[in-house]
């Protein structure tokens, strides 16, 4: 940038300046000031300008945008929802000591630009309005211990989308310009059914490492070793490594392949490949109906008696109390019951008992309820002569202490105690007990964004509740259908929303559960992918029965998307799983009632 030339002093002889800086040049070891700050300044920021995407880049909610930009072809789009305020930051190595000066190009409303951890004073500027882009500006001086600046943008609650372009920090340079050399040596070690264990030799000045899985970043360690985990069985995967420090991520190693052993079909016991599940209303009667057991067809391969509910909120007491003959006047006998219980078994169908329910908060605050639950469950199965159970939690059933941050080491009472619980049930009935779940996306997808009162506090500590019960049973875990019904807006891995009604958001919802994600945004906090064989997609049956309902093509489209990668829409999954296990819907008694429509679609599409 040229800068505006002074007016000679008239006042000053030109010997006199020549003289005085011949001078300053003759004295050993003095050079010019103003060439000497030149050199030693540099612009830290990686990636300011966004042209790489966000690599380098932390952001909760932000995706890069051809138009508008301020300068080269790309800039920061980000939209604050909720309790978000949708931020982007960048952690910079700097001196200690030293001034900086922080810049960037900003459009929209109340967007702002800072720095924290200067040591001294953090900063920050904004503005209320920027229709076009405005350029921010903001100086610090680092603290006499001070080699790391955490740089960040972010917008304001529900003011909508803001854009950042060509953010810098001019100063002096913090050391490490360059990121190390890809690593070497990786090689895979000890393969099962489900998970590759990999390593590889270290890399001169890396701090951690990253692990990609068929070109997908799965996880990040410190070491120079990695299990990756969650895959299918007899499956073929390719896997490299990357290395990091503070300069940025090398380029990728060259790729080893895996394939995983044949397995013996774990977490899945009895089920046909492709599976369709149901729930089944027993215990009360709606617009829909009262169905018999006996009068389900054959095509359902896991029913869900719906609901078990517990005599209190905290008491883990379980009751399955069928529908009178007051509110179902066609309700079967009890021992008809059992004996269409009996019956589907026979034809190889699974019957559970399903805990919970929108009306059926079940919260295990203390051992004593956790083993209650037990003993509880217990009986209806043994009652009943059912396969197993489906944990069909929701409301405030679970959610999070606000200082319990990592999925993989839960802390609070209802989730460790829950855990606790549905591994006792599963040592006491073995490998042949069936364990399934149905969350809302509310509780799982959504901990992409969020993860209980976050880092600032202030979010619904329920978001992503369920991601430590998921995690901590995966080996025990049949099958997982969120329902992708009565759901509002997801972040998908392409960071943008998505709505229920069609195909896009079934694809993308299940994208996350097969490709993992980070959590909260925390590359370093990777939920792991679940095998195919344990996914299935949970979708109404029909206009009546909950929101959300899409056409019987659309769940074709879904289908094709997700087992072939065909027939996709706007958003592409990061793989393609012709194992999905399958479909599971609210309800049987629903399809009844709309002429077996996504019964029908479904034995069409599978056969």
């Amino acid at each position: 940038m040229d800068r505006a030339r002074p007016a000679r002093s008239a006042g000053r002889p030109r010997s006199v300046l020549a003289l005085l800086t011949a001078a300053l040049l003759a004295v050993p070891g003095v050079t010019a000031l103003s060439s000497a700050a030149v050199a030693a300044d540099a612009d830290l920021v990686r990636n300011g300008g966004f042209e790489s995407g966000l690599d380098n880049w932390s952001c909760t909610a932000g995706k890069t945008v051809g138009s508008p930009v301020h300068g080269g072809s790309a800039a920061l789009q980000a939209t604050p929802a909720g309790s978000d305020n949708a931020q982007c930051a960048q952690t910079v190595t700097v001196q200690p000591d030293a001034q900086y000066t922080l810049s960037g190009y900003v459009r929209g409303s109340y967007v702002y630009l800072g720095a924290s951890g200067t040591g001294t004073t953090d900063v920050s500027t904004w503005t209320q309005s920027a229709p076009d882009w405005q350029k921010l500006t903001t100086t610090f001086t680092t603290g006499a211990a001070t080699t790391k600046v955490t740089l960040y943008t972010h917008g304001w609650y529900g003011t909508g989308a803001y854009y950042a372009d060509d953010v810098s920090l001019v100063g002096p340079g913090g050391g490490t310009a360059q990121p190390p050399a890809p690593p070497t040596g990786l090689k895979a070690g000890t393969v099962t059914s489900s998970s590759v264990a990999l390593s590889w030799s270290a890399v001169t000045g890396a701090t951690g490492y990253a692990v990609y899985r068929d070109g997908v970043k799965t996880q990040t360690v410190s070491g120079t070793s990695a299990t990756v985990s969650g895959l299918a069985a007899a499956t073929a995967y390719s896997f490299q490594v990357t290395a990091a420090n503070d300069a940025g991520e090398s380029a990728k190693s060259a790729a080893v392949t895996a394939t995983t052993s044949a397995g013996t079909g774990g977490g899945s016991p009895g089920l046909p490949a492709h599976a369709l599940v149901g729930y089944l209303h027993t215990t009360f009667a709606n617009g829909s109906g009262y169905t018999r057991l006996a009068d389900v067809p054959d095509s359902w391969d896991v029913i869900d008696l719906a609901f078990g509910e517990p005599t209190s909120v905290t008491s883990g007491d379980i009751r399955f109390n069928r529908c009178p003959v007051t509110e179902c006047p066609n309700v079967e006998s009890d021992a008809d019951f059992k004996a269409a219980i009996k019956a589907k078994q026979a034809a190889g169908k699974k019957v559970l008992i399903s805990i919970g329910g929108q009306n059926g908060q079940v919260q295990l605050t203390t051992a004593a309820a956790r083993d209650t639950f037990v003993s509880s469950v217990s009986k209806i199965i043994d009652d009943y002569g059912l396969d197993g159970l489906d944990i069909d939690f929701e409301g405030h059933s679970l959610s999070l202490d606000t200082n319990d941050t990592d999925f993989r080491n839960p802390t609070t009472p209802v989730i460790v105690n829950l855990i606790s619980a549905l591994k006792t049930l599963k040592a006491k009935y073995g490998a042949a007990f069936v364990l399934t779940m149905a969350p809302e996306t509310f509780f799982v997808q959504n901990g992409y964004q969020f993860y209980g009162t976050g880092k600032w506090g202030g979010q619904d500590p329920r978001c992503g509740a369920y991601l430590p019960v998921i995690h901590a049973l995966r080996d025990d875990l049949t099958l997982l259908h969120v329902q992708d019904y009565n759901s509002g807006p997801i972040m998908g891995l392409d960071n943008q929303y998505h709505s229920m009604g069609g195909a896009d958001f079934h694809v993308a919802m299940t994208d996350m559960l097969l490709t993992g994600f980070p959590v909260a945004g925390d590359p370093n906090n990777v939920f792991p992918p679940l095998r195919p064989d344990q996914v299935a997609i949970g979708m109404p049956a029909s206009t009546n029965a909950g929101n959300g309902y899409v056409s019987p093509a659309e769940v074709t489209r879904t289908l094709d998307c997700l087992t072939k990668r065909t027939n996709c829409g706007s958003y592409t999954p990061h793989g393609t799983w012709p194992a999905l296990r399958g479909l599971m819907t609210w309800s049987v008694n629903w399809d009844r009632y709309a002429n077996w429509e996504f019964q029908k679609n479904f034995d069409a599409y599978f056969g």
